[in-house]
Parts: structure tokens; C-alpha cells; sequence
């Protein structure tokens, strides 16, 4: 840690924010991996919020934090913040733990906050204390992608690749935006392969993202068709959406040449739409769900 005066100005106007919002600056000091300026603090509990793009609250992993945190009778976790404005300080990374100290009535909240806001977005990168399935990550994708929008227009899905991951984790948070019970599981695979990240601006891609959505959707909506002329067969297995999917997709063992997104889900489609449902057999379902997870349906 140096001196007061080798501290940046920027820090120096944090550390005056802290102050001014009713906080105490515990310490600045240069984190020991890029060398970065970072102020350990205490900051008023009822300032301190999630950022607004990450995954929802887990009620289960809430409960057990509390109680740990009841038993040993103090809380040795902080929290990484950003503050974004006056007044305003965010967490990436600590939801669950900032939920505790609400439930147990703290006045005030551990933080290690950091100067620039925008490596918030980063942060949730290193969000590891519950493992995400992939509804959780496909919303927080989406989240994040709706908030860099607004204050990020000019830049796009390219610029920010490292923090979604994988390009069809957007555009499974679009149709998990409006279905949470939407069986992503069962479309990952083919998306993982034919979805890629779009070039240009937020405001160019978010329309393209939406209509590549529609289309998942619309296959899904044919999906179920198909699965409900089967179920009334008698041919109840929980592996028969994906039985469908395996024999309806476009890819087959084709590698080097994928087809694009769009021509993907067009051809899914159809041959989802011309199935024959009499040709499936109990046993064929059965013997190929043998090795395989069955999807939601």
C-alpha cells in the first residue's frame, strides 16, 4: 500500500464518496495480479444492492448461508462492489451473502470495492460459490447483455464474448425470459454449434438474437406436437423429445461444413413438421435414451 499521495484520484474520489454515503474506507491497496488499486471498506447495508444482469436468488443456498453464518457467530466473507454513481454500490459477486446480512438485520456490509465499474461484468466470470445450470446462466447472460446495451451501445456480442461464454447462451435467455420451463437441454447442443456471436452493435444484434429465438421457439412448438401424437401411442419414455431431436436434426455426423443458424432451424423444422410418428417404436426410444440425460417436457 503507498503513500496518500501516490494514490490515484480517481481512489481519492471513492474514498471520498465512501464518506459522504455514511461508509468507513478501511484501507487502499494494489491487488497482487495486475497491481490494481482496490479500497477495502465498510459501507451502509441499505446502499448496497446485486447488479441488475446477474442470476436470481437461490432461497436454498440463502438459507444454508445463514445458518453457517448464525452458528459461527460472524461474517468473515466481504463482498466486491462497484459504485456506478453517488449513492449506488453493486455487487457482482455476492447476492446471497448481501441477502444474509439483510436477513440478519446488519447496519453495515464488508466490501472490497473497485474503482472501475465496468469490471463488474467481468467479475461474474469468477462467480463460483453456486454452480450455474444452464436456465441460471442463459438469464444472466441476457441480463448482462440488456444492461451493456444501455451503457455500452456502441460496442457489441464480439467485444464481450469472454463474459457471455457462448453465443447460444443468449439466445436461450431470450426464451427463458419468457418461459422459464422452456427445455433448453434439449436445443444446447445444436445451438452450441450453429450459434455464433453477431458483428456489430448492440442495437443491430439484439433484433437478429430475437428472431433467431422465434425460430427455436417455433421448432419447439412443433416439438411438442410431435411428442403429444406420440404419447397418445402409448409411447410414454422421458426421453422421447430428444429421440425426436436426434432424428430430425441437420447436422447428422456432418463436421467441417455446419449449416448457418437460420438454414439449421428451417430444415429442423421441416423435418420435425414431416416426422412419422407410426414408425416410432417403445424400444428404439428406450435403447437410445440408455446413455443419454432426458430433457424437461
Amino acid at each position: 500500500m503507498g503513500a496518500q499521495d501516490e494514490v490515484p484520484r480517481a481512489v481519492q474520489a471513492l474514498l471520498a464518496r465512501i464518506a459522504a454515503d455514511g461508509g468507513q474506507a478501511l484501507a487502499t491497496y494494489r491487488e497482487p495480479i495486475g497491481d490494481h488499486w482496490q479500497i477495502f471498506c465498510l459501507l451502509p447495508l441499505d446502499k448496497v444492492a446485486p447488479t441488475p444482469y446477474q442470476r436470481d436468488l437461490s432461497p436454498a443456498h440463502t438459507r444454508r448461508l445463514h445458518e453457517a453464518v448464525k452458528r459461527i457467530g460472524r461474517f468473515v466473507d466481504p463482498i466486491v462492489v462497484v459504485s456506478p454513481e453517488p449513492g449506488v454500490y453493486w455487487t457482482p459477486n455476492g447476492h446471497h451473502r448481501l441477502k444474509v446480512l439483510q436477513k440478519m438485520k446488519a447496519a453495515t456490509c464488508p466490501a472490497i470495492l473497485i474503482p472501475e465499474p465496468e469490471v463488474a461484468f467481468q467479475i461474474l466470470a469468477l462467480n463460483t460459490e453456486k454452480a450455474h445450470n444452464l436456465k441460471e446462466k442463459s438469464l444472466e447472460v441476457i441480463r448482462m447483455y440488456r444492461a451493456l446495451a444501455e451503457v455500452e451501445p456502441r460496442r457489441g456480442e464480439e467485444d464481450y464474448a469472454f463474459q457471455f461464454e457462448a453465443a447460444h447462451l443468449i439466445t436461450l435467455g431470450l426464451l427463458y425470459e419468457t418461459n422459464k420451463r422452456f427445455a433448453g437441454g434439449a436445443f444446447a447442443p445444436l445451438m452450441r454449434r450453429v450459434d455464433g456471436f453477431l458483428s456489430g452493435a448492440f442495437g443491430k444484434t439484439l433484433p437478429q438474437r430475437e428472431k433467431r429465438a422465434e425460430k427455436v421457439r417455433d421448432v419447439d412448438t412443433a416439438l411438442a406436437g410431435v411428442v403429444a401424437k406420440i404419447h397418445k401411442r402409448g409411447i410414454r419414455h422421458p426421453f422421447v423429445k430428444n429421440y425426436v431431436l436426434a432424428r430430425a436434426t441437420p447436422l447428422g455426423r456432418a463436421r467441417k461444413m455446419l449449416p448457418t443458424f437460420d438454414k439449421a432451424f428451417e430444415t429442423l423444422l421441416a423435418n420435425i413438421e414431416g416426422f412419422d410418428v407410426d414408425a416410432v417404436r417403445y424400444q428404439d426410444v428406450q435403447r437410445a435414451g440408455v446413455m443419454a440425460i432426458p430433457a424437461s417436457e
